[in-house]
């Protein structure tokens, strides 16, 4: 896969100076965070719903080597500050990520409903879960992209723009992780 995604970081450069629209010149972020804003790609965000602020600020983490991902820095570090917003403008318009058309086991959905209770998960990304200007939209998020986000700022590995996750993330069980990332991805 890491083969794939190289080559789709390429294509993405190499394209992008050529591309005359952002339709082409977004092409190749579809392919992999998926074509209606609903990644299939394993432990890739889906990118539908989420807000211009949000998705503005991670581009330029990215650009910025902020925020470590090597095949995105590398896809970020070209473009100006015009493209950041306009790439984060139309990621704005993709359709918000529908979720799975298994309402998931009941026993998980609810010890995952306690634990967004207890951790207030729901204030900063609202009750809805489609976060708000610098919050993402994490409702109907890829359950495994979920669950390595969430042990990632558990362990500290992934750093947010602050520190906010890093902290509420270290009272949480891997147990609660794996809960929160089930009912997340399944919320209705």
């Amino acid at each position: 896969m890491g083969k794939t995604i190289t080559a789709l970081a390429f294509a993405f450069m190499a394209s992008s100076a050529g591309a005359e629209t952002l339709q082409e010149r977004v092409a190749p972020c579809l392919a992999c965070h998926g074509e209606g804003g609903q990644s299939e790609t394993e432990n890739t965000p889906s990118l539908g719903g989420q807000q211009a602020p949000y998705a503005l600020i991670q581009l330029f983490m990215f650009r910025e080597k902020l925020r470590s991902f090597e095949i995105m820095n590398d896809m970020a570090k070209p473009l100006s500050e015009d493209d950041l917003r306009a790439f984060s403008d139309f990621i704005a318009t993709l359709p918000k990520p529908a979720p799975p058309a298994d309402a998931g086991d009941p026993a998980r959905m609810q010890r995952g409903q306690a634990a967004v209770q207890q951790h207030r998960c729901d204030n900063c990304h609202n009750p809805d879960f489609s976060g708000k200007e610098n919050v993402p939209r994490i409702a109907n998020q890829r359950e495994d992209y979920l669950a390595k986000t969430l042990a990632e700022y558990k362990d500290n590995s992934r750093h947010g723009y602050d520190g906010t996750m890093a902290d509420v993330m270290g009272q949480i069980t891997k147990e609660q992780i794996a809960d929160l990332a089930y009912y997340i991805a399944r919320f209705r």
